[in-house]
């Protein structure tokens, strides 16, 4: 039992030391040598950067090009003043608080031969405004008040230290329902 054991072990050692004499990555060393032996390529110079060139947003003072134009009489009565500033000292009206896009015109009415607008705020509450009334966050007062839209004059900052007038519109808002 000893000598076939003995017997098993050597001719296991002879197999094992048989094959570590051949080289099993031979084609791979001889595909590396074929690839050192060509010359090698040039490489591309890293391209120059070109210097970074700032834009200038001249536009910010124009019409939105997805709102309706405000008559053109009522915005040169408005930019007759020499200079915009917002009244900062005034009171704050309760709609100046929302976005004036989470303002939606839902209705008009007209009483005592004043023509109100309905406006819905973001959290539902209907209010009804009038001319000269305040809405949204950039200071945005109201100069047109129809029965299908209400038109206003923001004045937002210049991006410098001064201020420019951008005029606005908040079409009625047609129920889904028809």
């Amino acid at each position: 039992m000893k000598l076939l054991t003995l017997i098993i072990f050597l001719l296991s050692a002879v197999a094992i030391t048989s094959c570590s004499t051949s080289n099993p990555y031979a084609d791979l060393d001889a595909f590396m040598a074929e690839v050192r032996a060509k010359p090698g390529g040039i490489i591309k110079p890293i391209p120059t950067l070109k210097a970074y060139q700032p834009f200038n947003y001249s536009a910010s003072g124009l019409r939105s090009p997805f709102v309706r134009p405000v008559q053109v009489q009522e915005v040169a009565l408005l930019q007759a003043g020499a200079e915009v500033v917002p009244d900062f000292n005034r009171q704050k009206e309760y709609l100046e608080d929302f976005s004036l896009d989470s303002l939606r015109m839902v209705g008009s009415i007209e009483m005592s031969e004043i023509q109100w607008a309905l406006i819905r705020d973001s959290e539902g509450g209907v209010y009804r405004v009038k001319e000269g009334n305040y809405l949204g966050r950039n200071h945005g007062q109201i100069v047109e008040l129809t029965e299908n839209y209400v038109t206003l004059i923001e004045i937002v900052s210049n991006g410098g230290e001064g201020w420019v007038e951008r005029p606005r519109t908040i079409s009625l808002q047609e129920s889904a329902g028809g």
